[in-house]
């Protein structure tokens, strides 16, 4: 492992701190080069920390994709937003996402404010960030940053877009200024905090948060229950994991009309994973009901929601 030798080596950890479904992940995976963390349409698909590694010849930037900051009054929601300041804090460096406001002279809105006032309250180095300028238009854009400028919270503001790319070359520029110098956090080729198995089940969460509707990808949780590495014949995989939803009714919406459902998700994350890790996947799902784990301490501690 390199350390700061005074050979220039700089290494830094930038938090991506945003509301709910602002792109954050999506500008994590674009600047690490690859899926690191599930992003989807819907908000509040990430309820973890997930680092990111991006390896340079002379620098190692570890960005920290964050739950969305939002008003939070269930014990799961606590506990993402918590995971969020808690990176927030302590960060070497905060990249703000927000979204274009609707309008000139819109006052941000109320989940906007939040995250500006936790983000005053934290105290760190902080760049603003205006996303998805690709949907917006140009007047609503410059509102933003002007908006974001005044608020005195940011050395910098600058529009990106997570989706097409757009201003990140100029944005990793802006983050490799302040990188301060430092050891080399993690090996060269690691590109994510994450075990294997945390992967793969949030693979399976992505599959089934795509797949399905409504409430059910806010009441599902997913855990690896075992691996097993075949070598005869091709190198194989098998998987066996639980999908866990709070009610009957959940349960039967995963599944679906003749297990149509169940098959579907398992399908598209068959096909993710194997994707990931470059070897064939046999994946077998089930369903089971465990009532109200989202409001339990100790089953959130068990499904991989620890408290801060």
């Amino acid at each position: 492992m390199r350390t700061a030798d005074g050979a220039g080596y700089r290494s830094g950890f930038v938090c991506l701190v945003g509301r709910p479904n602002v792109g954050k992940s999506t500008l994590m995976n674009r600047l690490v080069g690859s899926t690191v963390s599930i992003a989807t349409p819907k908000p509040q698909t990430t309820r973890t920390r997930i680092m990111g590694v991006l390896h340079g010849e002379d620098y190692q930037v570890v960005f920290i994709d964050t739950p969305g900051i939002h008003q939070a009054f269930s014990p799961l929601n606590k506990r993402m937003v918590g995971y969020a300041l808690g990176a927030l804090s302590d960060a070497d460096l905060c990249c703000v996402l927000v979204e274009p406001r609707p309008s000139p002279g819109a006052p941000p809105g109320p989940e906007e404010q939040l995250l500006l006032d936790r983000v005053r309250e934290a105290g760190r180095p902080a760049l603003g960030l205006v996303n998805k300028v690709d949907a917006a238009g140009g007047e609503q854009v410059l509102a933003t940053l002007s908006a974001l400028h005044d608020t005195g919270l940011f050395a910098e503001v600058l529009p990106v877009s997570a989706l097409t790319g757009h201003n990140l070359e100029r944005l990793m520029q802006l983050i490799l200024e302040r990188l301060e110098p430092g050891p080399e956090y993690f090996p060269p080729g690691q590109i994510s905090d994450q075990g294997r198995e945390t992967m793969i089940g949030e693979l399976i969460r992505q599959a089934l948060m795509t797949r399905t509707r409504d409430e059910v990808p806010y009441g599902a949780a997913v855990r690896v229950e075992s691996l097993e590495e075949r070598t005869q014949g091709e190198p194989l995989l098998v998987v066996h994991a639980s999908i866990f939803v709070e009610r009957d009714s959940q349960k039967g919406i995963v599944i679906g009309k003749g297990g149509k459902m169940l098959k579907a998700i398992g399908s598209e994350a068959r096909q993710r994973i194997e994707n990931l890790l470059g070897v064939r996947i046999f994946l077998e799902l089930n369903v089971r009901v465990l009532d109200r784990w989202s409001e339990d301490p100790r089953r959130l501690t068990e499904l991989g929601y620890p408290e801060d």
